[in-house]
């Protein structure tokens, strides 16, 4: 390299890492403002990215909302609620930890935004059927994952008891982050995690 001929920096361009910070993005925008109030350019925006390449990965804004709920919200109510109660010592003791640790998390945040899944349901799912079918299906994994744990758990319970447990366990925490949602206090969250484990125990 001289400077008469500078060598110019290569210009990397790497598609999958533009398309994740776009889901990023998004997630954290429908989270805060909700999708209906998030537009495409907020996503471009807060992304750094353009709208052609916004479009190249996520023709619609609907495109995007799915993908968000598959890619970012499902695999986070896997991380947060199911994989710490399928790995815990009892389905009791796992719901317990679950429950206070997002009310901890939340009052280290110092806010309550509510659960990206319960957000998105509220918002979404009387307004279109793909939507209404992939939050639901989100839930329903979550329910599965948490009857089959509380089958294991105790072998002699019937399967449709274990289902409506489960439902409970998902129903009360949905319920008490939209509680703690509109309170801007965790204590709903801890005061289930209390009334589930005596149920459980």
């Amino acid at each position: 390299m001289t400077e008469d001929n500078p060598v110019k920096p290569k210009r990397t361009n790497n598609p999958q890492a533009m398309r994740s910070r776009i889901l990023d993005v998004a997630a954290v925008l429908f989270q805060r403002q909700g999708y209906n109030a998030t537009s495409m350019h907020d996503v471009v925006r807060g992304a750094a990215t353009t709208g052609g390449a916004l479009h190249h990965h996520f023709a619609t804004k609907k495109a995007l909302g799915l993908a968000v709920i598959a890619e970012r919200v499902a695999p986070e109510v896997d991380a947060t609620a199911i994989q710490p109660i399928a790995t815990a010592s009892s389905a009791a003791a796992g719901i317990r930890a679950v429950f206070n640790g997002v009310a901890d998390t939340l009052e280290r945040n110092r806010a309550v935004s509510g659960c990206p899944l319960n957000n998105l349901a509220l918002e979404l799912s009387l307004s279109d059927a793909d939507f209404r079918e992939a939050v639901n299906g989100v839930f329903d994994r979550w329910r599965s994952a948490l009857s089959l744990r509380l089958h294991s758990d105790r072998p002699d319970m019937d399967a449709s008891r274990a289902h409506d447990l489960a439902t409970l366990v998902v129903a009360s925490y949905s319920g008490a982050m939209a509680m703690a949602k509109a309170s801007q206090s965790a204590e709903p969250l801890r005061a289930c995690a209390v009334q589930l484990e005596t149920l459980l125990r």
